[in-house]
């Protein structure tokens, strides 16, 4: 039928039809409204005017998404909560679900302590929780409460995350008249698991 001379013939026309039409259009065009050739077109930037309104709009919501930010970063307070003293231990419940709720617990030095750990987020980063101060690493079953308990002999803060360290907590040990702080070093701890169906 068509050989590939004659169609690589006919794309070799069609190309110098095109090519002249588009110089007869140019040499048509009055000189001052010539189109700019692509290297001018890359090289030269347009003024695009806006309202002013929308001018004021983009910078007050920049200037407002800056302020949450930084207020998410250095001013937010997390959430702590006293631990609750129930037949000589301090208890505290805490929400594993995308982090830990409350993330700051307060507790007295010398007292046992137990945290329970509910874990709703099925994610594998919080299926263990760590307290690298008492020596604990704890497997949390999903959808039950797990124990750990210890105790703190010196006031200070001891940090709790989860396996893979993303997410964090803070327990805070203050100074109780309870406590006989005999100058000791050393953190007794004591892990426990218990589950509830």
């Amino acid at each position: 039928m068509f050989s590939k001379k004659t169609i690589f013939g006919h794309l070799i026309a069609l190309g110098f039809l095109l090519g002249v039409t588009s110089g007869v259009t140019r040499a048509q065009m009055p000189p001052g409204e010539m189109p700019l050739s692509e290297t001018e077109q890359t090289t030269q930037f347009r003024r695009i005017e806006q309202p002013l309104g929308v001018k004021v709009g983009v910078t007050v919501g920049g200037i407002a998404l800056i302020g949450l930010e930084l207020w998410w970063i250095i001013w937010s307070k997390t959430k702590s909560q006293q631990a609750e003293t129930n037949q000589g231990i301090e208890e505290v419940t805490i929400l594993v679900d995308g982090g830990y709720e409350p993330s700051r617990i307060v507790v007295n030095a010398g007292q046992k302590v137990r945290l329970n750990f509910m874990r709703r987020d099925p994610s594998s980063c919080l299926e263990q929780v760590l307290l690298p101060d008492f020596h604990i690493a704890q497997q949390l079953d999903l959808n039950h409460v797990t124990s750990v308990e210890f105790t703190p002999e010196k006031p200070g803060q001891y940090p709790f995350t989860c396996g893979m360290n993303m997410f964090r907590g803070v327990v805070e040990v203050q100074r109780s008249n309870l406590s006989n702080m005999n100058g000791s070093s050393s953190l007794k701890a004591r892990h426990t698991t218990y589950s509830s169906s």
